[in-house]
């Protein structure tokens, strides 16, 4: 089902969406300020291309580390980052998707594609920290960080 999925998506105009975002990560990675929305502009891409069997998780969901200083620092400025961007573009890129994914919602045979929209818009509105992975990995990052909660819950932690 990925593949046919992806390979339907693609052709029908998920190659044209993925085009878009790339030239929005080239245009905003002219300036130092637009670097965060050019990383995050290329995830969107990412997923906006080819969709099925891939996952939005957050950067520390990934990496596994826990809050320090630079974590502190970058987490504060993509969230300052994600604001300005939510208030402006990710709105409509948001309102778009969203309204995508109910049109697809109308006929039983594209119900898959409406679930991928609803992905895309939830990634669109907040993009910054986010990295988009194959499922496989992002069940294995959230096992690991639940397991890693409960073991700290219980007072069991074991140094890895």
């Amino acid at each position: 089902m990925r593949f046919a999925g992806n390979v339907i998506w693609f052709v029908f105009g998920g190659w044209y969406i993925a085009l878009l975002w790339l030239l929005g990560a080239a245009a905003a990675a002219l300036t130092i300020v637009g670097l965060p929305l050019s990383r995050a502009a290329i995830e969107m891409a990412k997923l906006s291309a080819f969709p099925f069997g891939k996952d939005v998780v957050h950067v520390r969901e990934l990496d596994g580390r826990g809050t320090t200083a630079i974590t502190a620092l970058t987490g504060t400025l993509g969230f300052i980052v994600n604001i300005a961007w939510a208030c402006t573009f990710g709105i409509v890129l948001f309102l778009g998707y969203l309204f995508a994914g109910v049109i697809n919602f109308l006929f039983i045979i594209t119900i898959p594609f409406a679930l991928q929209s609803f992905k895309l818009a939830g990634l669109s509105f907040w993009p910054v920290g986010r990295r988009v992975v194959p499922v496989e990995l992002a069940n294995e990052a959230r096992k690991r960080n639940a397991q890693e909660r409960l073991d700290k819950m219980r007072g069991t932690s074991v140094a890895a």
